[in-house]
This record gives structure tokens, C-alpha cells and sequence, in this order.
């Protein structure tokens, strides 16, 4: 029997940075500047999806027509490239139990709905590329959270049965793309509430989940 778990995969915004207040001051400006307002029912759709879904989202709640996406997704790049280049925030306990896991010498994999551009900011700044072995982005894949692909690549990638690691996430969408791809998942809850019927390990922060935790987990 093997040890578990072979690979440990996490999520980025909102499970190991605290990158959603700054996509929070984007999208608001960027509703500001559309001469609207971003209504909080609306921002939580968008937790966890990608930052095209969030434009066409807040085009649609405004609405305003479709076909200006593309230039508004520009600027909101351009501006969250700023926001994430001031610096964002572990979430509490992150940083230690992606130390610990790296310690270990297991095999570590950043799965993000982040596009590369944004995610490479925060990468080199605060994450660092050298604490794992496989990065993912949202622009990297067909099928993006909440489908499976994300997570079925990582561990591909690193060379591991899905079965076999553990999922690390925090919004619906990406909770959802880990469950379904068959990762044993623990699911921090904190900006949007998790749909009660999901049947998921449910965690308020990481804050003292240490890689015995981990270890004690079942398939």
C-alpha cells in the first residue's frame, strides 16, 4: 500500500491567498467605470470561476452589451496585474502546510482558474514557483472549473492517480471540479457558502491542518 497522499493540489484565490479583495476592488472599479454597480449577489457568482465568466456576468447584470467583453477584460487584466503586483496576503495556515507538504517531498501542484499572465504575478511575488512541481491555469485548459479537467491534468501530470491526492479549494465552482474528478477534497470555507448538499470536508480556515491531518484522511 502506498503512502497518501501522492500528490497534494491547490486552489489559489481564496485557499492560499487572499487574492479575492483585490479581485473584489477590480471588478468593482471596473462596474464603476461601466457607470453601474457591482451588487454583492453578482460578486459571489463569480467567486471561483474565471475572469471572463465574471465580465460577462457583470455585462449581463448591468445590461450593457455582450460584445464590449473583450475590451473590458483587457482593462481588467491590466488592473488586477496592478492590484497583484502591490503585494496580496497568505490566507492563515496556507503558507505552513504547503511548507510542511513541500517539505516532505511530496509532489505539489498550483490548479488555478487564474490565467497565467495574473497568475505569474503572484507566482513570482508571493507564491514562489519553486513550492510546486506542476503550475496550472485557467487559460490552460478547454474545460475550466467546475469541470474536472483542471485537477485530472495536474495529477497527470505529476504522474499520480487522482485517487490518490488530495484537493485543496474553497469556492463552489472549484470545490465542485475537485469532488468530480475523483481527488479526495477538503473545501475551506470562506467567501461564498458551499451548497449544503455538497458532500464535502468542510474546513472554516487551515489554520492548524498540518500534513498529519492530511495523512489521516481516507480515500
Amino acid at each position: 500500500m502506498t503512502d497518501f497522499p501522492q500528490a497534494v493540489l491547490f486552489d489559489m484565490d481564496g485557499t492560499l491567498l487572499d487574492s479575492e479583495r483585490r479581485w473584489d476592488v477590480g471588478i468593482d472599479e471596473l462596474a464603476t467605470r461601466l457607470g453601474g454597480v457591482l451588487r454583492p449577489e453578482v460578486r459571489d457568482r463569480m467567486v471561483g470561476t474565471n475572469e471572463d465568466a465574471s465580465v460577462l456576468m457583470l455585462l449581463e447584470d448591468l445590461g450593457l452589451p455582450l460584445e464590449s467583453a473583450p475590451e473590458n477584460l483587457v482593462w481588467l487584466r491590466a488592473r488586477m496585474t496592478e492590484l497583484f503586483a502591490e503585494g496580496v496576503d497568505w490566507k492563515p495556515g496556507a503558507r505552513e502546510l504547503l511548507s510542511e507538504v513541500r517539505a516532505a517531498g511530496i509532489p505539489t501542484a498550483l490548479v488555478t482558474s487564474t490565467p497565467r499572465e495574473l497568475a505569474h504575478v503572484l507566482l513570482t511575488g508571493t507564491l514562489g514557483y519553486e513550492n510546486f512541481d506542476f503550475t496550472l491555469c485557467g487559460d490552460e485548459v478547454d474545460n475550466r472549473k467546475p469541470a474536472p479537467e483542471p485537477y485530472l491534468t495536474a495529477a497527470a501530470k505529476l504522474g499520480v492517480d487522482i485517487a490518490d491526492t488530495v484537493a485543496i479549494e474553497d469556492s463552489p465552482s472549484g470545490t465542485l471540479s475537485a469532488l468530480t474528478s475523483g481527488a479526495v477534497t477538503l473545501a475551506v470555507v470562506t467567501e461564498v457558502p458551499l451548497p449544503e448538499d455538497l458532500e464535502v470536508r468542510r474546513l472554516e480556515t487551515l489554520e492548524g491542518i498540518d500534513l498529519e491531518f492530511l495523512r489521516a484522511l481516507t480515500r
